[in-house]
């Protein structure tokens, strides 16, 4: 896998590929200026260095890691208001777990959060299964209650970890 990917399968109506580097963060200023936010410098520093990992990171890791590129301290509070941003957006995805987050190698294309977290290593692959998510959706609904945002953990160890 190359950098800023993450495991990710898609059922075959899905056409799209995923996205990567320079054309992964245009991606995502295009989602996110289409949505009516603005796309600032800082947003842009913050979301290549979501996007330069492969496994969940922290707001905390992406502030020291701006801190240090930049040569000045970033908040992580500035940093997770801008996640907040881009998670409402689907620009990025939350692994609840571990409190840390994913680029959305896909911008603005809306899944539910299905991800299997290796305990080992920290891995989280982002699964989309559409059975799955219908599922959980239903059964939120049966209980009168409207899902906004399933995010679904699974906790274990990766192929590699096992």
């Amino acid at each position: 896998m190359h950098m800023g990917q993450h495991a990710h399968q898609h059922p075959s109506s899905h056409s799209h590929q995923e996205l990567q580097g320079s054309n992964l963060i245009e991606a995502a200023a295009r989602a996110l200026t289409a949505a009516g936010e603005q796309w600032t410098s800082m947003r842009e520093a913050v979301f290549g260095e979501l996007a330069r990992h492969e496994r969940p990171v922290s707001a905390y890791d992406i502030a020291d890691n701006l801190s240090a590129a930049r040569g000045k301290r970033v908040a992580p509070n500035s940093v997770y208001r801008i996640l907040d941003v881009f998670v409402a957006n689907n620009l990025a995805m939350r692994v609840e777990s571990a409190n840390a987050y994913l680029a959305n190698t896909h911008p603005g294309c809306a899944h539910d959060c299905i991800f299997l977290v290796c305990d080992e290593c920290g891995e989280a692959a982002h699964v989309d299964d559409e059975e799955v998510s219908r599922a959980v959706r239903a059964i939120a609904a049966s209980r009168q209650f409207r899902a906004q945002r399933p995010v679904l953990e699974i906790r274990g160890l990766c192929k590699s970890c096992a």
